[in-house]
């Protein structure tokens, strides 16, 4: 049998093998369609791609989000030992200039990006015509590949957690908004919690200005005294747990505390924190994986791929089943 080369398939296509080339190498310089059409002749010829060494895949994190700096080396950590393990080159970076980020992509097979990453920076990242793939949020039915996590079902299965355990006045405690991700941790407790005609719940905006406490004392003053609290990332549940003994309740007994991340503070504060597990690690995989597909041609070019890797409850001391009776709290100061 004939070598198939990239004149044979530049005279299957009527394209020229400067336009295959750049077609089957990522490059920019082609149109989408023209690289569906040569990588779909390729497979169907049986080209085998000459060996020009490791490809290089790039990983982008946003370089402002300081609030998710531990998920981001978890990923980091995960899109590293998959890449090793796939061959694959990494270009690894942290910013958020759509020029910058332009060039990074420019030299890539593909690129993952992480974090908030503006509308800019993912324009001039597709207009190369490379595989990318996401982590972070995206809109409604987005034509993109995006590995995350189970926000919304994390929050559905805290809520069935606390209200197994006997809790009836539950609070949803978060910040800082423009975080998309304990917006839908929010709307998983309480597309449960509304269903259940005997559980008060409330939400609870904390932020820098305003200490937990106030927002407590004011939720106290409208006769709602809750017994479980489910903080939006760990860091906000070591907050409110500090807080909650500072004024004298005992945890779990008096309160339950969950948090979100399970990331290293959840067992460095006594009692050790009940969380949601995030595995950073595997969706840094997946995302390599995913990268992978494309580049090989495995999944159909006009198909985007949502991939989800699913939370679990982690379950530690700072949780417990409901004491007491009325929301009232023995043994403490009042707030």
């Amino acid at each position: 049998m004939a070598k198939v080369t990239l004149a044979t398939i530049a005279q299957r296509t009527g394209l020229s093998k400067f336009a295959v080339s750049r077609a089957l190498s990522g490059k920019d310089g082609v149109s989408e369609e023209t690289r569906r059409r040569v990588q779909e002749a390729a497979a169907a010829l049986g080209y085998a791609r000459p060996d020009t060494g490791p490809l290089t895949l790039g990983v982008i994190f946003h370089d402002a989000d300081l609030i998710n700096s531990e998920l981001h080396l978890l990923i980091q950590n995960g899109a590293q030992s998959e890449a090793q393990r796939l061959g694959y080159r990494l270009n690894m970076r942290w910013t958020h200039e759509p020029e910058e980020i332009q060039a990074i992509v420019r030299a890539c097979s593909g690129a993952v990006f992480v974090g908030p990453h503006g509308r800019e920076s993912f324009a001039a990242a597709y207009a190369l015509g490379k595989p990318i793939v996401r982590q972070g949020w995206l809109e409604p039915l987005e034509q993109a590949d995006h590995i995350g996590g189970t926000d919304h079902e994390a929050g559905a299965a805290v809520a069935n957690y606390l209200v197994a355990l006997g809790h009836r006045r539950i609070a949803y405690v978060h910040g800082a908004p423009g975080y998309r991700g304990r917006v839908e941790r929010f709307y998983g407790v309480r597309e449960v919690l509304e269903k259940q005609d005997d559980v008060e719940f409330r939400e609870m905006k904390f932020d820098a200005e305003i200490r937990f406490t106030e927002h407590l004392r004011a939720a106290h003053a409208e006769g709602f005294r809750p017994t479980a609290f489910f903080c939006a990332h760990d860091g906000l549940a070591l907050t409110v747990m500090s807080e909650l003994l500072r004024l004298g309740y005992r945890i779990p007994e008096d309160a339950s505390v969950v948090g979100f991340g399970d990331y290293s503070a959840a067992t460095q504060i006594s009692p050790q924190l009940t969380t949601v597990k995030v595995y950073g690690q595997q969706i840094g995989a997946a995302c390599v994986r995913l990268l992978d597909d494309r580049i090989n041609g495995r999944i159909p070019p006009d198909i985007p791929v949502r991939v989800q890797i699913t939370s679990r409850i982690v379950e530690r001391a700072s949780c417990g089943p409901r004491k007491v009776d009325d929301g009232v709290m023995p043994r403490r100061r009042a707030p």
